[in-house]
């Protein structure tokens, strides 16, 4: 569809009501990078073998090294039925992360390719755990190949981080202040609260302070790629703020969502073995702070995030035994479903982007979008609320 000029333009506009008048947008071409080398199908299948050969040596360790025959008779007595719902429930955490994406970067976007690139971004999480750094670093390779503007992927990206980031240490913070204060039980002394919940708060001022201290250093620094990357941080926290601001219910529900149903997933799995569910405060501060093991840059984090579970859990008074066959249970299935979900879909997705059967663009005003049986689309952005 060409996009109407001159007097037709003009024709078009004056039958449309005020509220719903457009401006067209001329095209612009972007110029798209490369897919990143680690997204390569054989860099996938390095990982996922690497992934497949940690698991079996930990199963074997688990089958066959002395003294573990408690682990493996607890293995043993799992219950089908409460691992089925361990899934259900993980399956929920990725679409509240699907819905926090497509609020975060567009809403204009369809739930298929909004769901396609939110699981792609989970998988990619699973299989290259640097703290999420994989998963986004994909998601905006997505985003600028479909027609999507670096530096509105650039703030978005950043105000993504940060609020999925808030709800994990805003959770942090009010479950060591609960702790400390014995309205929620399972806390050794009042230190074991009080310090979890300092390290919240601070994390939530640095990234609140993020906004005016980077794009003070950004006008000092002489490197213009380190000041664009200040600009997009600074940036990024304001649009984040706004965000948060404008209230959107579907924002809170999806980064909450993400996180606290993989926490009912450890719980879970505590009980699927005929284990009590540690206290809802100890379960908060475990995964919490057990999260910072995937920091290390570990296909799948394995190993880093479960020593950081078992660590805390058996700090606060869980028992060891019980710990570790409900952190094993419960990385397996974190590993595990958001790549039998997001490998599939970032197929899909790739072989869409190949033949430009998508609506990605729309959400960069100016571009325009190749949509299936209808041609290329100009988007429009209104001149009136």
């Amino acid at each position: 569809m060409r996009t109407p000029t001159g007097s037709s333009r003009e024709g078009l506009t004056s039958k449309v009501p005020d509220r719903l008048k457009v401006e067209y947008i001329e095209r612009v071409d972007i110029d798209t990078p490369p897919l990143p080398d680690q997204f390569d199908s054989s860099h996938i299948r390095r990982s996922l073998i690497a992934v497949a050969v940690i698991v079996l040596v930990v199963a074997a360790a688990v089958v066959l090294l002395p003294g573990l025959g408690s682990l493996r008779a607890r293995f043993a007595g799992a219950q089908p039925g409460w691992l089925g719902v361990a899934v259900v429930l993980q399956i929920l955490s990725c679409a509240s992360y699907v819905l926090a994406f497509r609020v975060v970067f567009c809403r204009r976007m369809s739930w298929t390719t909004s769901a396609e690139i939110g699981l792609a971004e989970l998988a990619a999480n699973s299989l290259f755990s640097v703290g999420g750094a994989g998963g986004l670093a994909l998601g905006a390779w997505i985003l600028n190949r479909g027609g999507v503007d670096r530096g509105h992927i650039a703030r978005r990206t950043v105000a993504f981080f940060l609020i999925t980031s808030l709800a994990n240490v805003g959770f942090l913070a009010l479950a060591g202040v609960l702790l400390a204060a014995h309205v929620l039980p399972g806390s050794p002394g009042a230190l074991y609260g009080l310090l979890p919940a300092a390290v919240g708060f601070a994390a939530i001022g640095g990234a609140l302070g993020a906004r005016p201290l980077s794009h003070r250093i950004a006008r000092r620094v002489k490197s213009e790629r380190v000041e664009r990357a200040l600009t997009a941080l600074g940036d990024g926290v304001s649009e984040a703020l706004h965000l948060l601001r404008t209230r959107q219910p579907a924002l809170g529900i999806g980064a909450a969502g993400y996180m606290l149903f993989d926490v009912a997933v450890l719980g879970v799995c505590f009980t699927a073995f005929g284990n009590d569910v540690p206290p809802l405060g100890v379960l908060l501060l475990a995964y919490l702070i057990g999260q910072l093991g995937g920091l290390l840059p570990i296909p799948g984090g394995i190993g880093g995030v479960d020593g950081g579970l078992i660590g805390t859990l058996v700090l606060y008074g869980v028992s060891a035994t019980d710990a570790a066959v409900a952190v094993l249970a419960y990385r397996g299935i974190l590993l595990a479903v958001p790549a039998l979900l997001g490998l599939p879909a970032l197929a899909i997705l790739r072989r869409r982007l190949q033949t430009e059967a998508h609506d990605i663009a729309v959400c960069s005003p100016g571009q325009e979008v190749d949509v299936l049986g209808r041609g290329s689309v100009a988007p429009f952005r209104t001149l009136s609320p």
